[in-house]
């Protein structure tokens, strides 16, 4: 084994002098004023030999991180963060011919790289704009608590660089899919030509002639959903061409009939650069998930409209509506389930919507099966109520609760998970939001399609509580808490891009308009401490 390469004494020096000073000048972003104690460490625990260095040259491990720095643009994060159009230069000004590099230079290098590779590090682990919505410490492992811990304990050592810096990602399957279907957009996006497919005042429907179709044909085979053998060179819209489309419209939430429409038109005339745009920061939202869980995690995507649970099929879900009630993104631990809940209606729907309809219908209540009650909790009325009751409504001065049942608006199940924004799980009796393909319809609660198979699926390990034992509850008479003997890891996340199992990408409309705000943030280039 090679020895480390060690500074004279004036060498020393000048590395500390550096690393006190939390700037170095050769780098693409000179500050790391944040991590200059723990760079102080790193150098300081290894007696003030250099990390990446053997007699005078770049050791094999350096080159290799030095590539994987290159390629960061296959993991969704951007090469030039990482010096991407330096390291060639550095490389070569260590290797002139009859000129070993100097001490200041090898300790520069050196310096640069350990900076370079920790920067690498946080974002491909905690996220690049990571927002602190989830979690903000680094915790790949027990013994690891800080990325240049990790870099010396599991890089530096390491036989395979590569494979080591990859157990710093999320966990998730769903998170590596992401990754290969980024690779695969930032190279059809550099392909394509992004010609426009050309408008219509009518939709073009299977059987019509359109002058777009030798282009919605290359784009069409380009990204998987027709098969290049099925190209035709005429304007005939029609068989496997519509069959393809339909496959484009599924995939990206639209209702799958084959027409050219206008939102169809927006969905193809989308460059490629922002469908790449969109895997990235899906990818980035990813990476501030908590990496850990005991138990496997319950994730609700709010654009996508879907619930993922374990081994569960994808569940349907209604969301909040993007005006005035998004549902928010967070994580919290599902604590217990409610069969045949009541629902205390909040009072804000109360004064705002309930009271009205009360007004016009004076048999709202009884027919909808509320109950007035008093801030002790006493029952007002549950049938016709008088003006001075209707305006202690509207006054928030009585409050509404609706009966359990199967009206009930909560559903027969409801899934409680602490947070600060009132926000819990719960089935429904309405059907109609689950038959259309966008289902931001709620005040910000997430309706699911099939509590029951959910509910099945948390109460898994308690095998007191059997499929029939979960119908019975659910058809009962009485409301029933069950606590979990282990709470369950719940994430509502937002991502505009999906890769299923099977390879195939979905992606979403950003319905609370947040890819843009995230988005500008998550390219600007300019970074300050780090």
């Amino acid at each position: 084994m090679e020895e480390p390469q060690r500074l004279s004494p004036e060498g020393e020096s000048e590395l500390r002098a550096v690393v006190a000073s939390g700037r170095l000048e050769t780098l693409q972003w000179p500050q790391f004023g944040d991590y200059k104690t723990e760079l102080g460490e790193f150098y300081r625990s290894a007696g003030y030999t250099l990390a990446w260095v053997r007699d005078s040259r770049p050791t094999a491990k350096a080159l290799a991180v030095i590539e994987l720095l290159q390629a960061a643009d296959n993991e969704g994060l951007f090469a030039k963060d990482y010096d991407k159009p330096l390291w060639e230069e550095r490389l070569e000004s260590l290797a002139l011919p009859g000129r070993p590099a100097s001490e200041p230079a090898l300790l520069r290098f050196d310096l640069a790289l350990t900076i370079c590779t920790m920067r690498y590090i946080l974002d491909r682990h905690l996220g690049r704009i990571n927002p602190r919505l989830f979690h903000s410490t680094f915790d790949v492992d027990a013994d690891i608590r800080s990325p240049l811990d990790f870099l010396r304990v599991r890089v530096v050592s390491a036989a395979d660089v590569a494979a080591a810096l990859s157990s710093v990602e999320p966990p998730f399957p769903a998170y590596r899919r992401l990754v290969k279907a980024v690779q695969r957009y930032k190279e059809l996006a550099g392909q394509d030509d992004g010609e426009p497919l050309p408008a219509f005042t009518i939709p073009i429907k299977p059987g019509d002639h359109y002058s777009g179709v030798p282009r919605l044909t290359r784009l069409l085979v380009s990204l998987g959903d027709l098969p290049p053998q099925a190209a035709s060179d005429t304007d005939l819209y029609a068989g496997t061409l519509v069959k393809a489309v339909k496959r484009f419209q599924r995939r990206h939430g639209l209702a799958p009939d084959g027409a050219l429409g206008p939102k169809t038109l927006r969905q193809l005339n989308t460059p490629l650069g922002q469908r790449l745009r969109q895997l990235r920061l899906t990818l980035e939202r990813w990476r501030w998930l908590p990496p850990r869980h005991s138990r496997p995690p319950i994730i609700v995507n709010i654009p996508g409209f879907r619930l993922y649970a374990g081994d569960l099929p994808p569940q349907k879900v209604v969301v909040g509506k993007a005006f005035k009630h998004q549902t928010p993104v967070f994580a919290s631990l599902l604590t217990e389930l409610v069969f045949r809940p009541p629902w205390n209606v909040p009072m804000s729907i109360q004064r705002r919507e309930l009271v009205r309809l009360i007004g016009k219908d004076p048999s709202y209540l009884e027919e909808q099966g509320f109950d007035v009650l008093d801030n002790e909790g006493a029952l007002v009325s549950s049938g016709p109520v008088s003006a001075e009751i209707l305006e202690r409504l509207r006054k928030g001065r009585l409050f509404l609760r609706q009966r359990p049942g199967p009206g009930n608006a909560l559903g027969l199940v409801k899934f409680l998970m602490p947070n600060t924004h009132s926000i819990y799980l719960h089935g429904t009796p309405s059907r109609r939001g689950f038959k259309i393909p966008r289902r931001d319809l709620s005040h910000g609660c997430i309706r699911v399609d099939d509590p029951e198979a959910l509910a099945a699926w948390v109460l898994r390990d308690q095998p007191e509580w059997t499929a029939e034992r979960i119908r019975a509850a659910m058809d009962g008479e009485k409301t029933l808490t069950v606590k979990l003997a282990e709470p369950t890891p719940v994430l509502i996340q937002y991502g505009t891009a999906m890769v299923q199992e099977n390879g195939v990408v979905l992606f979403f409309d950003d319905i609370y308009d947040r890819d843009a705000a995230e988005g500008a943030a998550f390219e600007q280039l300019a970074r300050t401490a780090r």
